[in-house]
This record gives C-alpha cells, sequence and structure tokens, in this order.
C-alpha cells in the first residue's frame, strides 16, 4: 500500500510537470495552442502507460483520473492553463481524457489484467488522434463537419493506416500463437471501427468514444475466436 502512495505521488509529480511544460512552450516559445495540446494529449497517454505497472489498485487510479479531471474542469472554468482551453471551438476533450484511462484501467482490471485491453486502447488514442489531427490540418484534403467540427479524408485515412500498424504491432508482440492471417483481420477490423468513431465523433469526446469502441472490439473479437 504504501509502495502505492508513493507511486500515486511520482505520477501526479508527472502530470503537473507535463501541464508545467505545456504552459511554458505556450507563454515563453509562443507554441501555437494545437500543438501543446497535442503534446500534452500524447505525453498523457505515455505517462498512463505506467499506470499497471506502478498501480495495483484501481482506487489509486480514480483518485488521480478524479483529480486532475478536477483540475481540467476548474482551469476550463476560470480559463487557466490557456496551453490546453485557449482554443476557439468548445471542446470536452481534456476532461474526457482522464475518464478514459479510469475505463480502460477497469477493462484491463476486469479482464485479468489482460495488457491489451489497457495500453491497446490508450495508445490508439494518444498517437493515432494527434496524427489525424495534425495531417489533416496540415493537409486538409475532404473536409467535411460533425457537428461543427472540421474534419477531413486524409486525416481519417492516417488515423485508420496509424491503427493498423499499431495494432498489428501489438498484437505480435502480445500474443504467443502465430496466427498471422488473425492478427491482420482483428488489427484491420480495430483500426476501421476506431477510425470510423474518431469522424463521427465531435467536441472532444473522442477521448472516450475511441478508447470505448476499441474495448467492446476486443471483447467482441475475443468471443469471436474463442
Amino acid at each position: 500500500m504504501s509502495r502505492e502512495i508513493i507511486n500515486s505521488i511520482i505520477l501526479s509529480g508527472l502530470f503537473l510537470l507535463l501541464f508545467f511544460l505545456a504552459e511554458v512552450l505556450y507563454h515563453k516559445f509562443k507554441v501555437k495552442v494545437e500543438l501543446t495540446r497535442k503534446f500534452v494529449h500524447f505525453t498523457t497517454g505515455a505517462i498512463t502507460m505506467l499506470f499497471p505497472i506502478m498501480l495495483g489498485n484501481h482506487w489509486f487510479v480514480l483518485s488521480l483520473c478524479a483529480s486532475f479531471a478536477f483540475i481540467l474542469i476548474i482551469s476550463l472554468k476560470f480559463n487557466l492553463m490557456p496551453s490546453i482551453n485557449a482554443i476557439d471551438r468548445k471542446s470536452y476533450g481534456s476532461i474526457s481524457y482522464p475518464i478514459s484511462v479510469y475505463t480502460c484501467y477497469l477493462a484491463y482490471d476486469y479482464y485479468e489484467q489482460n495488457y491489451l485491453f489497457f495500453y491497446l486502447p490508450i495508445l490508439i488514442l494518444a498517437i493515432c488522434d494527434p496524427i489525424a489531427a495534425l495531417t489533416g490540418r496540415k493537409w486538409p484534403k475532404g473536409k467535411y463537419i460533425i457537428n461543427g467540427d472540421n474534419k477531413t479524408l486524409w486525416g481519417s485515412s492516417m488515423f485508420f493506416l496509424s491503427a493498423f500498424i499499431l495494432c498489428f504491432i501489438f498484437y505480435f508482440v502480445m500474443n504467443k500463437n502465430n496466427f498471422m492471417w488473425l492478427f491482420f483481420i482483428n488489427s484491420l477490423i480495430i483500426a476501421l471501427f476506431t477510425a470510423i468513431t474518431e469522424a463521427i465523433s465531435s467536441k472532444g469526446f473522442d477521448n472516450i468514444t475511441i478508447p470505448l469502441a476499441t474495448i467492446l472490439l476486443l471483447v467482441a473479437l475475443n468471443m469471436l475466436h474463442t
């Protein structure tokens, strides 16, 4: 118990350091908010990779996620942390992120601490979502609008491609059998449906819908193959 308390303090310090660095990048180096948001998005995912290793009880994960959700809500209410919040659209992405992390940890815990149920949803969210946003902004081909959010076919395509590669690598590393065709099919299904989920989600709720869709697909595929 004392070890997990110490680990919780360490993880809290890492998150606070991340928020501080984002503010420094925004205020001192004039990095655009869209980039600092993606930096926080990606790095948050990297830090949460430590949760299954450092925290063995979901209550510690809940306390961390709830604490930072509270901080983010306060920052929105009082216009703090512009490196995350100073955007010209309504988004609940920063608040949704802690919810998705705790949901993934619950799935990991429920399915006998199967790392696939935690790491794959978080990695797809942390890596593929920023790739879609940044490439779509850089090369805005095939624009479309979902509930006021601007999206692009190019961004959605890059989400699909990066999710497929990530899933295939993850299946290959995490599974001991050699059914390469099964890795391919599973990766294709997860990449396709999470890309569709990202495309139809708006106002930052993709931070919840993408991991949730990944978990549901993992459950369905496991049932199908057993």
